[in-house]
């Protein structure tokens, strides 16, 4: 068969190169940024095209002379090492999420190369062009592919977190890879199988056919991925948010057999008033009744579900050597569903009384609720005090047990039930104390009635 041109070692760099960066772009979430990125980018462009300079590795994979099937691949790997170094270096993510895009990165680079070069070798088949209209064919292929892959990818790569890919799926993307690579490249080194052109002209188009098929191969995968991890995290919400409400439902029952109690001991104390009792003994009376109207008085915010998830928090607090105190207007939440009332207040309770009991001073455990109107829209504010400095992913505190499989959606359902009702959820820390903000804007006729109170 007739000789065709292979793809110089520059194009080669630069496809590997700008399929890495299409997935530092997309990533968001980078080690480096400004004038320390640049650099380092810069750096890998020079370094991957002298790598591939001087072993004389090609990205078709076709091999020179002297140099053998087992050094050729070695090289090929040592390449991809260079790639999966470049996306470990600049983004913030685990290990199989830098080796997951470094697979989809360097299928995507193999078809944009072989696309670019056989419409070269179309147009000039010799391969010698001049510089300025070979350039622009490279710039025009190179930009649409690239381009046209980070529109797709921007979309389903979450911008401030990890990937959170687990084994199963670096490994079926790595089978993928190797695939389409094998199977591109067999045409290159022998004409010999049930999968070899006869001609070059056979080979690229087979070569360009194949990476195209892997890299739709691998942007279904990653779709499939995304889908069921999202589909995951809503049923791990929904799971945290029925046992709120679970909670909530139980909570209820409690109190009010507890009140009931305290309703009878009203009536019992009256009756040893009327008996003949000493000084002392009435004071102490008078002490319980004061008390048991004090407990009676708390946590009346004008929200029953409000009521019962403050007072359910405020036994367990009491129990274990916590000083929970809130200040707390509980008619603002008439718009709010119950559920949801219960996932914000239930969860974030939750988390500060979680945080509350690490502490082994007694005086340190400090928890405060407040709950008012502020400009038309709805303040929620916990703080919590918090010696441990807390790391952050995506706005909210990673969680600190082991398991985070099922563990550290409590947040993530607070933040989408507040989303809900078009409002936003922050958490920071601050000099060892934890603030969880949540602002939701009131109807129309909410805000009014508070604006005019005020």
């Amino acid at each position: 068969m007739s000789l065709l041109p292979d793809i110089p070692r520059l194009y080669t760099a630069l496809a590997e190169w700008c399929a890495c960066l299409i997935y530092i772009l997309a990533m968001g979430r980078r080690r480096i940024n400004g004038w320390r990125l640049a650099g380092v980018l810069t750096g890998a462009l020079v370094g991957q095209s002298v790598f591939l300079h001087f072993t004389g590795l090609r990205f078709t994979g076709a091999l020179e002379r002297g140099v053998t099937d087992l050094v050729w691949l070695f090289c090929m790997a040592l390449a991809i090492g260079l790639m999966f170094l470049l996306l470990w270096g600049c983004c913030r993510g685990t290990l199989m999420d830098s080796g997951y895009c470094c697979v989809r990165a360097f299928v995507l680079a193999e078809f944009a190369a072989s696309l670019e070069w056989q419409l070269h070798c179309f147009f000039w088949p010799a391969g010698e062009a001049p510089a300025l209209p070979a350039l622009g064919l490279l710039a025009a292929v190179y930009g649409a592919v690239f381009s046209g892959i980070w529109l797709l990818e921007r979309g389903h790569v979450p911008k401030d977190g990890p990937l959170g890919i687990n084994r199963k799926e670096l490994g079926s993307a790595v089978v993928i890879g190797i695939a389409v690579f094998a199977v591109s490249n067999l045409g290159f080194l022998s004409t010999h199988t049930p999968f070899s052109a006869v001609y070059d002209s056979g080979v690229f188009i087979i070569r360009t056919v194949v990476d195209l098929g892997g890299l739709a191969i691998l942007y279904a995968h990653h779709i499939q991925c995304c889908e069921l991890r999202t589909r995951w995290e809503l049923e791990s919400m929904e799971q945290v948010l029925q046992n709120q409400y679970l909670q909530y439902q139980q909570s209820k029952e409690s109190i009010d057999l507890i009140n009931r109690k305290y309703h009878d001991l009203k009536h019992q104390i009256a009756a040893l008033r009327s008996e003949s009792d000493p000084d002392r003994r009435e004071a102490f009376l008078d002490q319980m009744d004061r008390e048991i109207k004090v407990y009676e008085a708390q946590n009346k915010t004008g929200s029953p579900v409000l009521d019962t998830i403050l007072t359910s928090k405020s036994l367990y607090c009491v129990q274990h050597g916590i000083t929970f105190t809130s200040v707390a207007d509980g008619r603002l939440l008439r718009f709010l569903d119950v559920m949801d009332t219960c996932t914000i207040f239930g969860n974030i309770l939750d988390n500060a009384i979680e945080y509350a009991g690490t502490l082994a001073q007694p005086e340190r455990r400090l928890i405060h609720l407040s709950l008012s109107a502020q400009k038309g829209f709805l303040l929620l504010r916990v703080e919590n005090y918090c010696e441990a400095p807390l790391s952050f992913q995506g706005g909210l505190p990673v969680t600190t047990k082991g398991d985070t499989a099922y563990h550290g959606y409590g947040l993530k359902s607070v933040r989408h039930a507040v989303e809900k009702y078009g409002g936003s959820l922050t958490v920071r820390q601050d000099d060892r104390w934890v603030e969880v903000k949540a602002l939701i804007p009131l109807p129309e006729e909410d805000a009014a009635g508070r604006d005019t109170a005020q």
